[in-house]
């Protein structure tokens, strides 16, 4: 399906893996009108806490809150309550965290949002891009890469969780496998040529976007560019032109 640039610019994420507060303003500002949400992780949220994503969200950007929880259900629950209390767009739990623990943070999304807003969308990370076969195996985690991220997307499918991260690699089998109703997020996206960095399991726009995803993350081709609106702008393109 053809997309226009706004469609386009939607669903491209930014990672602002950064850790200085008035760098990740700063770029934020710059990119408010050019991409569709921002990430904060770890390091940011944990140098900056929720003040940030306040301060982000005034900028007119969605947020992607990217914890990655991971802790018994009830802790996860009260935590998932909290990110709903922050108006966040999405936020992240471990798959393997369990169907117990990821039901809790469905629910603690639903009880935490504010009366009249939608519960932001709870995704299940399957099996992070920095791994592959050869580390599952070291973690004594039997089965391919993809059986692995197929099994705890049924999972989080049947826990309510609103969508699944995967790899572009991973995407095409989970589009098949759980219809359109579940949203795929798809973080190690390169543009053609670009640095893989720490990341095992990457994929060009084109291969994300006709593999199925809804949105693609991306972080250091466009932070650590000379020019990120620029960079941002080329990968908005990319977009567009892998959806004809």
């Amino acid at each position: 399906m053809a997309l226009n640039w706004e469609q386009a610019r939607h669903r491209l994420i930014v990672a602002l893996d950064l850790s200085e507060r008035a760098a990740i303003l700063q770029l934020a500002a710059s990119l408010a009108s050019r991409v569709g949400a921002v990430k904060l992780g770890l390091e940011a949220f944990t140098g900056h806490g929720p003040a940030l994503v306040s301060s982000v969200q005034e900028l007119g950007l969605p947020v992607f809150l990217d914890l990655k929880l991971h802790d018994i259900p009830n802790t996860v629950e009260r935590a998932a309550a909290a990110c709903a209390r922050l108006g966040v767009k999405m936020f992240t739990v471990h798959a393997a965290g369990g169907p117990a623990m990821l039901a809790a943070a469905v629910a603690g999304a639903a009880a935490g949002t504010p009366a009249g807003a939608s519960p932001p969308a709870v995704l299940a990370v399957t099996v992070l891009t920095s791994l592959d076969e050869r580390v599952l195996g070291r973690l004594g985690i039997a089965g391919s890469v993809a059986e692995r991220v197929g099994a705890w997307a049924e999972m989080a499918r049947e826990c309510g969780c609103g969508g699944v991260v995967c790899s572009a690699q991973e995407a095409a089998q989970l589009r098949a496998r759980l219809g359109s109703e579940m949203l795929l997020v798809t973080p190690g996206i390169r543009p053609a040529g670009a640095a893989v960095g720490d990341q095992s399991r990457v994929a060009t726009p084109l291969a994300a976007v006709r593999a199925g995803a809804d949105y693609l993350v991306v972080g250091r081709p466009i932070t650590a560019a000379a020019d990120p609106v620029a960079a941002a702008e080329a990968l908005v393109a990319e977009i567009q032109a892998s959806a004809r």
